[in-house]
């Protein structure tokens, strides 16, 4: 192939909005008004409600049919519109890669293994789980490339979810980190929210259209952690409360998310160097809006060109530039085919970073 090209989009999110002042009941540590100001994020979306009381995630019943209602279930919506706004049947695909922290099941990549099944996929149609934070699908998009361009396959789905609301325990993040007492789990709560995206690649023979310069890598900083399970770490027998939260080192964050994401800008421009023609719009990961104006500043990126939804949707972690992207064609800001340039970067735990420029 000479070319990879962008020819499907797709975005599920539920319809349950939690305000900081009803989060902050159930979860307390900080208040609504300091979550607000210290994260831009005023709201964000669950896919299951919790008592505020108990401060516990309420699953739905068994027997609720006709809206989601797990991770494979958002993943599902994202990658069938994906589909249908492509062209293609599940039989094109040659894979089926799931970025995901928060899957319904952990073991022998069982939540894309279900996505291959409900959609009838071939057998040789590979479906693998990749665990990976908010990075992780811009960085397993330029792996797909490289496949597709090496011949190795011609269609590949990516798709990413994040699940917070199943998450939601007050024992479990109101705790404190044994080994760092300065970070408190309760900022997953705050931070997170739930939403699923995917992008169908598929390889062209026309030069000069899809990706024009895409980069990925990896660094070790420790921004996210998260102690329990692994043989090398406590598992279900061996594991405190605390092992099973997910903690956020808000410092760290900040101050890996700037250099991360100008390291992948930066890596774009060596691959393909500037030209007069402007970049449309910047699809840039949604860690929290503060570290992202304050990036979009010091990067002097046209804040108009940058879509922001992580004020309403928090922080939906790899599938947060899918989603973007996906209400950008839903609105007609742009168009698959109406040769726009955009520009999509991500970094996140791990550390995996990405970052693609793209003629739609």
């Amino acid at each position: 192939m000479n070319s990879v090209r962008l020819v499907g989009s797709g975005a599920f999110l539920p319809r349950r909005v939690i305000s900081n002042e009803r989060l902050v009941q159930a979860i307390p540590g900080w208040s609504a008004e300091r979550i607000a100001s210290r994260t831009g994020i005023q709201e964000r979306r669950y896919l299951w409600d919790f008592d505020a009381e108990s401060g516990r995630a309420l699953p739905p019943p068994p027997d609720a049919s006709g809206v989601p209602r797990s991770n494979v279930d958002m993943g599902e919506v994202a990658l069938r519109r994906a589909l249908e706004m492509s062209g293609l049947d599940a039989s094109s695909l040659d894979a089926i890669y799931l970025v995901t922290t928060t899957p319904d099941q952990v073991n022998f990549c069982h939540d894309a293994v279900q996505l291959h099944r409900r959609l009838g996929c071939r057998s040789d149609t590979h479906a693998l789980v990749v665990d990976s934070g908010c990075g992780g699908a811009l960085y397993v998009v330029d792996m797909a490339r490289r496949m597709i361009l090496a011949d190795a396959a011609r269609t590949i789905a990516v798709v990413a979810s994040t699940f917070a609301s199943a998450y939601v325990d007050r024992e479990i993040f109101t705790c404190a980190m044994p080994e760092n007492q300065r970070i408190n789990a309760f900022l997953s709560m705050y931070m997170f929210g739930d939403g699923a995206g995917a992008l169908i690649l598929r390889g062209d023979d026309r030069p000069g259209l899809g990706f024009l310069a895409s980069t990925s890598g990896t660094g070790h900083q420790e921004l996210v952690v998260h102690r329990g399970g692994g043989a090398n770490l406590p598992s279900h027998t061996r594991a405190t409360v605390a092992d099973h939260a997910f903690y956020i080192d808000g410092p760290a964050v900040a101050e890996a998310y700037p250099f991360f994401m100008q390291k992948a800008v930066d890596e774009l421009a060596a691959i393909r160097p500037a030209s007069t023609e402007p970049v449309s719009r910047y699809y840039l990961h949604q860690a929290n809006k503060l570290v992202l104006d304050r990036f979009v500043a010091s990067a002097g990126i046209p804040a108009e060109r940058v879509p922001v939804h992580v004020n309403r949707y928090g922080n939906t972690s790899a599938a947060s530039t899918l989603i973007l992207f996906a209400e950008d064609l839903e609105q007609g800001v742009v168009k698959l085919g109406g040769g726009e340039l955009v520009l999509f970067a991500a970094v996140g735990a791990g550390v995996h970073y990405g970052a693609h420029l793209v003629r739609l």
